[in-house]
């Protein structure tokens, strides 16, 4: 992909039968609007978009790669779709509930950052391991690919071909791992192709880089998995607040059909 912009924010969007991916890009897009109306936004995805929202709308350079079961394979192919020299990539099931521009001068300065660790709603570090015990057994860096910045370089291309080639050849990459997963899900892959590269070639040092509100019920501490079922939030236009606490950065509603408004 030719390069179209120096910095830009990055959505992919791959439908599946349960899940309309697009849809919760528009609403991210959105929100980015309301707090930066002249950042550049891309989508990448296989479905006919015309909504202005976004400043290209991209289709996957290889095609739709995935199987039916694990649509996270196409995401190596992102490197190669992005048409900026700078690009943040962002999970579609997210919602910018804050500025984030600032997030530019922190990264320009590296080939490329994949985000560590989560929080709650509450701005605290994420305590529960109970998603992370693949992670926790294999003593992989704690990466969330949610939020993943590169620049075009020689270290964000092999980081991407490592990725490409541990998702097409998971069943040899999996017998690294203790208790690995059936799938090959984008995470444990990020991590896998991080110490490949070295962790510290492609990761800020703890605390130093963004994190997701991720609002997943163990690290929540919710009841029962639907937050937005027992959690009061509230739309502030531009912003959320959950619980009457007021939420920045990104958060990851993971509930796939919750929409702001």
């Amino acid at each position: 992909m030719p390069v179209l912009a120096e910095r830009g924010y990055l959505i992919p969007a791959v439908d599946t039968q349960d899940t309309n991916y697009l849809a919760c890009a528009e609403q991210l897009a959105h929100s980015l609007r309301q707090h930066h109306p002249a950042a550049k936004i891309a989508l990448v995805t296989n479905a006919d978009c015309r909504n202005t929202v976004f400043d290209h709308v991209i289709p996957l350079p290889w095609g739709d790669v995935s199987t039916s079961s694990n649509k996270q394979i196409n995401d190596w192919q992102m490197f190669w779709a992005s048409p900026f020299r700078q690009t943040i990539k962002l999970e579609a099931d997210m919602i910018a509930a804050g500025p984030v521009d600032h997030w530019w001068s922190l990264f320009e300065h590296r080939d490329m950052v994949i985000s560590q660790g989560a929080r709650t709603f509450r701005d605290e570090p994420a305590a529960s391991r109970f998603y992370r015990k693949i992670f926790d057994h294999n003593h992989l860096p704690d990466v969330y690919n949610a939020i993943t910045y590169w620049r075009l370089s020689q270290t964000a291309q092999k980081f991407f071909a490592t990725v490409r080639s541990i998702f097409e050849n998971w069943a040899e990459w999996r017998t690294l791992l203790k208790f690995p997963d059936e799938e090959a899900t984008t995470d444990v892959v990020y991590a896998m192709a991080a110490v490949v590269l070295g962790v510290e070639t492609v990761t800020l040092p703890l605390d130093m880089g963004p994190t997701i509100v991720h609002m997943k019920r163990h690290i929540q501490g919710t009841h029962t998995d639907n937050w937005t079922q027992e959690l009061v939030w509230e739309s502030t236009d531009p912003g959320l607040r959950i619980q009457t606490v007021a939420q920045h950065g990104f958060v990851h509603y993971q509930v796939k059909d919750w929409r702001m408004s």
